[in-house]
C-alpha cells in the first residue's frame, strides 16, 4: 500500500490530526530515497543524514501544510531539498571550485540496493540513477550554485516537470528552464570527457579482472604493475586531504612519496561504493596482533584502465559495512 493510498484512508482530516508514530510510519518509507537525494545536493554522507532528520522534524511540525495538491513523496521532497538549500547557504557559502570536493563521502552499494526498483522504469531509468550516484558526478555536481544543482537533480535525476520545480523553489518555468542549461553547461565542464565509455560497476567481469590485477599489485607494492594499469591522465584524490593528483608519473610520484612501498604486510577486502568498485585496504599492526584499516581505494574503469581513484580514510570503514580489524592469515 502507497503512501498516499494510506492518506486517503486518514479521511478528510490528513495529516493534521494523525499522531506521531502514524506520520513517523509514513515518512519512513522514503528515508532512503530522501537519504540519496540529499547526498546527491550534499556529496556528504553525514550531512545528508542530518538534513534527512531535520526534514522529518520540519514535515512533522508543518503537517497540517500538506494540502493533498501533491503526492505525500512530492511534499517530502520539497522539504527536504529546501532543507539542503538552507544547509548550503549556512555552511557552504560557494560551490566547490578546482575539480575537487573536501567534503566527498562514500555512499556503500548496500544502502542504494535498499531503494526501491520499479521494473517498468527500464534500463534507461536504471543507467541514469546509477550514473548520477558516481562519484565524479557528485563532485561535478558540487561545482554548481546551490539552486542551478537542485533544479538540475529534480529536473534530469528524479524527471520532475519544469512547473513542479518552479513551484517547489518558488520561482517562475522560465527561470528553472534558465538554470538548468546553465546547470547541463556546467555539468559538461566538470564531468570526464569519455564518461560514456565507463565501464561500470563491479558486476562487469572486466571490470573485476582488472580490480583482481591491482589489488595484487597493491599488496605487492608493485608500481610497475599499477603503473601499467593506470590511464596516462588518472586522477588521484584523498578527500578530505586537499590536492588532486594528475596523471600517471605524478599519481605514483604522490603515492611512492607517502611511503607505498614501505607498507608492512596488508590484506584486501573488495567492496562496492558509489557503484563502483573499491578495494579495502588492512595494514598489519604487530601490537593488536590484527590488520587494522588503513584505506578505501574507490575506482573509476574506462576502457579497461584505472582513469581515476578516489581514496578515502579509515574513519569511513564503519558506513561500509567493512571489518573493523582482519585477524592474520593463520587464524580463523
Amino acid at each position: 500500500m502507497g503512501a498516499d493510498t494510506e492518506l486517503e484512508e486518514l479521511g478528510s482530516t490528513g495529516l493534521a490530526e494523525v499522531d506521531e508514530p502514524t506520520f513517523s510510519a509514513l515518512a519512513q518509507r522514503h528515508r532512503r530515497e530522501l537519504h540519496v537525494h540529499c547526498y546527491r545536493m550534499l556529496a556528504s554522507f553525514e550531512d545528508a543524514e542530518d538534513t534527512v532528520q531535520e526534514t522529518f522534524l520540519r514535515a512533522w511540525r508543518r503537517r497540517e501544510t500538506f494540502q493533498g495538491r501533491s503526492t505525500f513523496r512530492a511534499w517530502m521532497y520539497q522539504i527536504a531539498t529546501n532543507a539542503c538549500l538552507d544547509l548550503l547557504a549556512k555552511r557552504r557559502p560557494e560551490p566547490a571550485t578546482g575539480g575537487e570536493v573536501l567534503w566527498l563521502q562514500p555512499y556503500p552499494d548496500r544502502l542504494l540496493d535498499e531503494l526501491a526498483t520499479d521494473d517498468a522504469e527500464g534500463p534507461e531509468t536504471a543507467a541514469v540513477m546509477r550514473e548520477t550516484i558516481e562519484l565524479a558526478y557528485l563532485v561535478a555536481v558540487q561545482h554548481l550554485a546551490p539552486r542551478s544543482r537542485a533544479v538540475l537533480i529534480l529536473r534530469d535525476v528524479l524527471g520532475w516537470p519544469a512547473k513542479d520545480v518552479a513551484e517547489l523553489l518558488g520561482d517562475s518555468v522560465n527561470s528553472v528552464n534558465s538554470a538548468l542549461q546553465r546547470a547541463r553547461a556546467g555539468m559538461r565542464e566538470h564531468l570526464p570527457a569519455e564518461r560514456q565509455d565507463w565501464t561500470g560497476g563491479d558486476g562487469d567481469v572486466a571490470t573485476r579482472d582488472l580490480v583482481q590485477r591491482f589489488t595484487d599489485a597493491s599488496l605487492a607494492k608493485d608500481v610497475v604493475g599499477l603503473a601499467a594499469m593506470l590511464r596516462d591522465d588518472v586522477r588521484c584524490s584523498m578527500p578530505p586531504t586537499p590536492g588532486v593528483q594528475v596523471g600517471r608519473e605524478a599519481v605514483l610520484a604522490d603515492w611512492i612519496g607517502d611511503g607505498f612501498e614501505g607498507l608492512g604486510a596488508m590484506r584486501t577486502v573488495v567492496t562496492a561504493v558509489n557503484r563502483q568498485p573499491g578495494l579495502a585496504t588492512y595494514l598489519w599492526d604487530e601490537q593488536e596482533g590484527a590488520y587494522l584499516p588503513l584505506t578505501v581505494d574507490v575506482l573509476r574503469v574506462s576502457d579497461g584502465l584505472v582513469t581515476e581513484v578516489v581514496i578515502f580514510h579509515a574513519d569511513q570503514f564503519p558506513r561500509l559495512g567493512l571489518p573493523e580489524a582482519l585477524a592474520s592469515a593463520g587464524e580463523s
